[in-house]
């Protein structure tokens, strides 16, 4: 099957010779048995790329299923994706069959599999060695013969030296790797795209298709699209549904963009700062709104090393602190048996005193700190009408990140 027969089969528009690269290399390893991982920003279609694979392969009459790592909580991923037993954990009432069991024989993609837990990762990589998993809770070794295809839109690489991402696995996974490049790495394929999704969404709302002119054509081919084709359609569904005019200028579509992307600056940066863009790339934080969150985020890990300092100050001057990791910083007093009492009293609502008046600001700013970022999450849930996807990205952290703080600050969503 030549390129342009799967790009009709599949939906994909465009010409650039990256993506041509990225469609063959798809094609040449679909026939064999290999790991794929396939790497690239958000919104750029890398499980479209997952199905090529599996359609082309001898597996494909057998199972797909495409499995969101970063949006299975922690706890339940293993039973997920490797099974559990009845009474294993609270609440299997039942045995259970994990994917890698159901999808025997087929093909198995694991998207954002850099949110994946070390301890899964270690199951991971004994299938992809052995074919042999284990369902939770229970010492009978399985066996499965499923293919792996892994996305990520993160550098694994510099994970591995983070100790976040397993070297080993990271190197069974990437067999053959997979690059699909962002929409402004194919700036060619923009108008192509464009004009796709607006006779769609013509046909869809039963409208005239809305036409760009040069000027508006040149402005959309020079915008960032910091969202790739999923941004793109989105833009082409609200101009189709929003504008009277079918006839877009410059100026309409200036509407339409957001002022954060059009209006960015490049600024060089480490390539490994941004996995998939290159070293010289448009900052992701130039609103008032995104420095606010990163620095909000920020600051939370400068507050967590004062914790720890305070707790071993505080222990070397003969108390037991509270655990760092804790939201109180509240010191407690071992008393020995023929100890005089203290002169100071703590409470719980007195923070801990440490040499200066920069320091007690320092804690009472610390004990705001979650509540404020409660708040925040709270009010992106609420916006994005509780879509943890939608709020993850907004805030700035993974989809994992953001179940673990609902849970810890016991959010009603």
């Amino acid at each position: 099957m030549d390129i342009q027969s799967i790009k009709n089969r599949f939906g994909i528009i465009g010409n650039s010779p990256a993506l041509n690269h990225a469609l063959n290399t798809a094609v040449q390893v679909a026939n064999t048995d290999l790991s794929v991982l396939i790497t690239g920003e958000s919104g750029v279609g890398k499980e479209v790329f997952s199905m090529i694979i599996h359609a082309l392969s001898p597996r494909k009459h057998n199972p797909f299923i495409a499995v969101n790592c970063g949006a299975i909580p922690e706890g339940t991923i293993d039973s997920e994706l490797f099974g559990h037993e009845k009474g294993s954990f609270t609440g299997a009432v039942d045995s259970r069959k994990g994917y890698f069991e159901t999808v025997n024989g087929g093909t198995i993609f694991l998207d954002e599999i850099g949110e994946m837990p070390l301890g899964t990762q270690a199951r991971l990589l004994r299938v992809l060695e052995t074919g042999e998993f284990i369902r939770v809770g229970s010492s009978k070794v399985q066996k499965t013969d499923v293919r792996v295809i892994a996305a990520t839109n993160r550098d694994l690489l510099e994970y591995t030296t983070e100790g976040d991402f397993r070297q080993d696995l990271y190197y069974r996974l990437s067999t053959v790797p997979i690059r699909v490049p962002a929409l402004r790495e194919r700036k060619e394929d923009v108008p192509l795209l464009f004009r796709k999704f607006a006779a769609d969404f013509a046909e869809r709302y039963k409208t005239q298709s809305v036409q760009l002119d040069s000027a508006a054509q040149q402005m959309l081919i020079n915008y960032y699209w910091q969202g790739n084709v999923r941004e793109l359609k989105n833009i082409a569904e609200q101009i189709s549904v929003l504008s009277t005019d079918k006839h877009i200028t410059a100026d309409t579509l200036q509407k339409f963009l957001p002022t954060r992307n059009t209006t960015r600056s490049l600024a060089v940066i480490p390539s490994s700062a941004q996995p998939g863009m290159p070293a010289t790339a448009h900052s992701d934080f130039n609103t008032e709104r995104d420095i606010l969150y990163k620095l909000f985020f920020d600051l939370k890990k400068d507050m967590n090393d004062l914790k720890q300092m305070i707790y071993d100050v505080a222990h070397h001057q003969g108390y037991t602190p509270a655990d760092p990791s804790a939201n109180s910083l509240m010191p407690v007093y071992n008393e020995p048996d023929n100890a005089p009492q203290p002169t100071t009293n703590y409470s719980v609502n007195t923070p801990i005193l440490l040499e200066s008046n920069d320091h007690h600001e320092d804690v009472e700013e610390t004990l705001l700190l979650a509540d404020r970022e409660k708040e925040f999450i709270t009010k992106a849930l609420k916006k994005h009408k509780s879509r943890r996807r939608d709020a993850a990205a907004e805030l700035g952290i993974s989809e994992r990140t953001l179940y673990r703080k609902i849970k810890e600050y016991d959010i009603e969503e």
